[in-house]
């Protein structure tokens, strides 16, 4: 992997120092310059996140995202999920910013993105605003990078455009409906309990940082995942995407739910890449089984040493087998276990 990103000479020319004071609009749509807030306050965010921020107004809301490396083939779409933020894919980043174009985004209420408190926070927000992206960079010939709620989001915006997606690599996810929800996740739902232990205490943010890894993350990390979400307010989505969980019909995200099940029928036959981390306690092998189940034809990587936060655990691998699938060497992407 790139040790340095900002020693590479596409990062050089790309990147521009924050300015201080409010966002200025670029000439370019929906790229502006942002006030050096947390990187200023965390000198470590620099060497960890060192990306240019760029936003897009949506529906009056500032809407946070990364626009990294080259446009020398189709753009690699990063989409994370909860508790985390775009600087889960920094490594990633890093690793293919000078030979494709990377983006990753902010949902509402995550990383950089305006934090309302007066939004609605549902999955077909969040798809919306994904769509909106895409139709404003107008980006074609897609892989889709997506982790944990992001595959769901993720599939729900290829749902709404598919013809401008090409590749998925999913990793830790589900987009299909399920009734498995681990115990310490549903105790944050509880009425009254579960936001003071969410957003109060920021317990389901911290607890990522040792429960969704299988190896201790660097203290330099542990603080990057945790930067954006240092108050009440502005844990406010964390909150919301632990609400949102749709387990029965009556939930108001189940319908939408549904709808993206349904339209991954049509991508059977597009490349994709299943990135598993096998020690999982919330996102588990079971998940993995049903996604190869409706895509016999995956290329799968099983990391049987890596947990929920596949990425942290095991960069190398994570990057090697996107590495290898999107050179189109879907057998070297895949693990010995492979679709069996």
């Amino acid at each position: 992997m790139t040790n340095d990103y900002r020693n590479h000479p596409k990062a050089a020319t790309s990147r521009r120092t924050p300015k201080e004071g409010l966002p200025r609009v670029d000439a370019a749509p929906g790229r502006v310059d942002t006030p050096a807030v947390m990187s200023a306050d965390r000198p470590e965010m620099t060497s960890e996140y060192p990306f240019e921020s760029r936003f897009l107004e949506i529906d009056g809301l500032r809407y946070h995202y990364l626009d990294e490396g080259s446009e020398t083939s189709g753009p690699l779409l990063f989409v994370h999920g909860n508790p985390t933020w775009s600087f889960a894919w920094r490594n990633l980043i890093k690793e293919f910013a000078g030979e494709r174009r990377s983006i990753a985004v902010d949902h509402i209420g995550c990383g950089y993105s305006e934090k309302p408190q007066n939004y609605g926070y549902r999955l077909a927000d969040h798809v919306t605003n994904l769509v909106t992206l895409i139709e404003a960079l107008d980006l074609r010939d897609i892989t889709l990078v997506a982790h944990d709620w992001g595959g769901c989001i993720g599939m729900g915006a290829a749902g709404r455009l598919p013809d401008r997606f090409s590749r998925f690599v999913l990793m830790n996810t589900a987009a299909f409906r399920s009734t498995r929800i681990p115990f310490r996740i549903a105790a944050c739902r509880w009425p009254v309990l579960g936001a003071l232990g969410v957003r109060g205490l920021n317990l389901f943010a911290r607890a990522a940082t040792r429960m969704a890894v299988a190896s201790r993350l660097p203290e330099a990390v542990k603080r990057g995942f945790l930067a954006p979400y240092d108050s009440w307010e502005n844990r406010i989505a964390i909150h919301r995407f632990v609400q949102d969980i749709p387990l029965r019909p009556s939930h108001p995200s189940y319908k939408t739910l549904v709808e993206i099940e349904e339209s991954l029928a049509q991508f059977q036959n597009h490349p994709m890449l299943l990135i598993w981390g096998m020690r999982d306690w919330c996102f588990t092998p079971t998940f993995l089984d049903e996604w190869i189940e409706r895509f016999p034809q995956a290329a799968v990587r099983r990391l049987g040493d890596a947990s929920h936060y596949v990425f942290e655990d095991a960069p190398r691998e994570v990057a090697a087998g996107m590495r290898e699938f999107l050179s189109g060497d879907c057998a070297g992407a895949m693990d010995a276990g492979g679709n069996e």
